[in-house]
């Protein structure tokens, strides 16, 4: 298994405002996360970086008490997942509360598992996670964004998504109140696939052929990191508009 992750500042913005996170622990196993920050000042690099280490900190503790998520089941996993994202909700809403130049601030949250034949992902906001395989990419995950419900109830195309004004708006964040209510996904591993978590940096300027195209160069030349870069080079070269991160993940 091999991995690597990059994040870049766009070419608009002045705060690199993601932050990630990519690891491997005992027994091939892989963990990953990616947020993607909001909240004016210093608000949206602080709360993304509280909910990242909160999150991964959760993860690291179980690993401890369970090398390599050994005698887990799916939905101790899962179940894993979501109370992570549940600490980092609450690590960063009660910052917030406590200090009012942070008043607001709040945070995406993609992450998952990769053990054996099996990825266990948690989602909150519309950050995402994608299943590249066989010349085929798949968006686990479900955006949760004004635009995305738009399309959910029939009131607005794709298309018309992808030119909407508040295409950024997010219907679900981490840190924004004091419960938040995650989407858990799971989905099988097949030898050779990849996956991709990325801050929507990336997806407002590269569609998703184009990722699973960038990504299958890697199959050819074996070099992940060129892979994960291209990307991040893609979305700048249209203009980088927000922060970019993208990690990629070779099972």
């Amino acid at each position: 298994m091999l991995f690597y992750g990059k994040t870049d500042v766009g070419r608009r913005r002045e705060e690199n405002q993601d932050n990630f996170i990519v690891k491997r622990y005992a027994g091939d196993v892989l963990f990953a996360v990616v947020c993607d920050g909001m909240g004016g000042a210093n608000g949206g690099s602080t709360a993304s970086s509280v909910a990242i280490n909160s999150f991964a900190d959760c993860l690291d503790e179980a690993e401890h008490e369970h090398p390599a998520f050994f005698g887990m089941s799916k939905e101790d996993l899962l179940d894993l997942l979501s109370a992570a994202a549940t600490e980092a909700n609450r690590s960063v809403y009660r910052l917030a509360q406590s200090n009012s130049s942070l008043a607001g601030m709040g945070t995406t949250l993609v992450g998952c598992i990769i053990s054996g034949e099996h990825a266990y992902i948690v989602n909150v906001g519309d950050s995402r996670l994608y299943a590249v395989s066989d010349g085929f990419i798949e968006q686990v995950t479900h955006d949760h964004s004004w635009v995305q419900y738009m399309i959910d109830n029939g009131a607005m195309t794709p298309e018309e998504a992808r030119r909407s004004g508040r295409k950024n708006q997010i219907t679900r964040c981490i840190g924004i109140g004091k419960t938040v209510d995650p989407d858990l996904f799971t989905y099988e591993v097949t030898p050779g696939s990849y996956a991709v978590l990325c801050s929507d940096g990336l997806t407002n300027h590269v569609e998703p052929a184009e990722i699973r195209d960038i990504v299958d160069q890697v199959s050819v030349s074996g070099d992940i990191q060129n892979a994960c870069e291209s990307l991040i080079n893609c979305a700048n070269s249209r203009g980088g508009t927000d922060n970019i991160t993208a990690v990629v993940l070779s099972m």
